[in-house]
């Protein structure tokens, strides 16, 4: 199942005329429109335009004929609605007329565009339950949340409908589902990925876009024909010195890698989840590096509160640029309740208040920037609980979202706020059988140290890709 439908393999047996590209697509098409009704996590097609362009020929490039699923959020595909799962934007004009930078670059990379995945409204939830298009549900137990933002590209790619999704990650939404679908989810650092052509005001300090995917081949891959900066953006990367693939494929060697199992304050640390990352650093110190305990370099509540401020005025600047687009104001029905508390409160902030926030962040940066000089890596779960049972996380019952939203992103929103790279490895599973993720962090520029310790990890404690949904199909 694993090599069926890693990219990699899939680009290379079409290069070497094992498979034709159109029994690839449409395969891909086929277990979508299998398996989607129970999962809904594919929320709009093109399967006609596909196989018109397999058929009209595709560009020669490394991922020549690989399927893929766009998440509906800051990324357009032209021609698909683009609602950012929200009522107010799938009104008038919501189709797209152009593809976004990063799209651009998977066609150019020779993939072929199924559809778009859906995610909670405005990416504002740790679940993808959005009222617009209503919840998708885990492979691995239908009855549970596959974690969000990325929910719907996380589904789709743990049920097998393609190998790959593009995902989007503010405050932990491409490590968060990875960690609850059991598959391998990489922030890559500030500035890695460009946004454009969609300018992103604050939230482009804490926001970045990749991939969930399989295998951590794929993952390096994908951020080679992904990365770098277009001319005008506001920020980059540092360079790295190799592909990213190539990264993938090396000893990292011995690392000095600092665990941390709990935070000052913070959301208490299931059993579960606890032994996952246990489990994690023993398998670490087997493979030759030296693991410490170490105490957390930064408060939740504090990483939170700065981070909201920075996103809230970016759904501010979304809602109005789109009410001033419809010529109205805005109603009760447009957005959710939980949409509507963070848009009448950061309505409220002022000039001083952004700025305040924006020096925290840079303090936060100081504080756990200081830790890697200690450590290479930085060690912890992914989620402090199991993925929860959908409606846990109920958008309409906000204070539902503040009561369990510390338990998703205590762990992995400061590498939001610090613009630190951080990935999700699958490492087990909770009593109930649902897949569990851990966490590592490293400094700026440090992707290409992630992904070789990630590929170390995938060969010494092989992952178990067999969702009971979609598994076998």
């Amino acid at each position: 199942m694993a090599d069926r439908w890693d990219a990699v393999a899939t680009a290379s047996a079409t290069a070497g005329g094992e498979v034709s590209v159109r029994d690839v697509v449409e395969a891909a098409i086929a277990r979508i429109e299998k398996l989607n009704g129970e999962l809904n996590a594919v929320i709009h097609t093109r399967f006609d335009e596909a196989r018109a362009e397999v058929d009209a020929g595709l560009p020669d490039g490394p991922l020549r004929g690989v399927p893929v699923l766009v998440k509906d959020l800051g990324t357009e595909v032209a021609g698909l609605p683009a609602t950012g799962g929200s009522r107010l934007f799938a009104d008038t004009g919501a189709v797209a007329t152009r593809d976004s930078e990063l799209v651009r670059r998977y066609r150019r990379a020779g993939m072929v565009v199924l559809g778009t995945t859906n995610t909670p409204e405005l990416g504002l939830n740790a679940g993808t339950e959005p009222t617009l298009y209503g919840p998708t549900r885990n492979p691995w137990n239908t009855g549970h949340s596959p974690g969000g933002s990325s929910g719907g590209s996380a589904a789709a790619v743990s049920a097998g409908l393609v190998p790959v999704a593009h995902a989007s990650d503010g405050g932990g939404s491409i490590r968060i589902p990875a960690a609850a679908c059991g598959l391998f989810g990489l922030k890559p650092g500030r500035g890695r990925v460009s946004p454009a052509p969609r300018p992103t005001t604050l939230s482009g300090l804490v926001s970045v876009h990749h991939a969930l995917t399989r295998t951590v081949r794929d993952s390096a891959l994908l951020l080679d024909i992904a990365a770098g900066p277009l001319l005008g953006d506001a920020y980059a990367a540092p360079a790295c010195d190799d592909t990213f693939a190539a990264c993938a494929r090396r000893d990292p060697g011995p690392l000095r890698i600092g665990l941390i199992t709990a935070l000052p304050d913070g959301p208490a640390v299931h059993a579960d989840t606890l032994r996952a990352a246990l489990d994690a650093a023993r398998v670490c110190e087997e493979l030759g590096h030296h693991v410490v305990e170490t105490v957390a370099p930064y408060r939740p509540d504090d990483v939170g509160a700065t981070s909201a401020a920075l996103m809230g005025s970016e759904v501010v600047a979304q809602i109005d640029a789109r009410l001033e687009q419809l010529g109205r104001p805005l109603r009760d029905d447009d957005i959710e309740p939980l949409t509507r508390v963070i848009y009448d409160h950061s309505s409220t902030l002022t000039g001083a208040d952004i700025s305040r926030a924006l020096r925290r962040a840079q303090e936060i940066g100081w504080q756990v920037g200081a830790a890697f000089e200690t450590y290479d890596v930085l060690l912890s779960p992914t989620l402090a609980q199991p993925a929860p049972r959908l409606g846990t996380l109920d958008t309409r019952r906000p204070e539902t979202v503040y009561e369990h939203a510390p338990a998703h992103s205590a762990f992995t929103s400061v590498y939001n706020v610090t613009g630190m790279p951080a990935m999700s490895v699958p490492f087990g599973r909770d009593g109930g059988g649902l897949p569990l993720g851990v966490q590592f962090a490293a400094p700026a520029g440090g992707e290409g140290t992630l992904l070789a310790l990630a590929a170390q990890l995938e060969q010494a404690a092989p992952w178990d890709l067999t969702a009971p949904l979609g598994n076998g199909c």
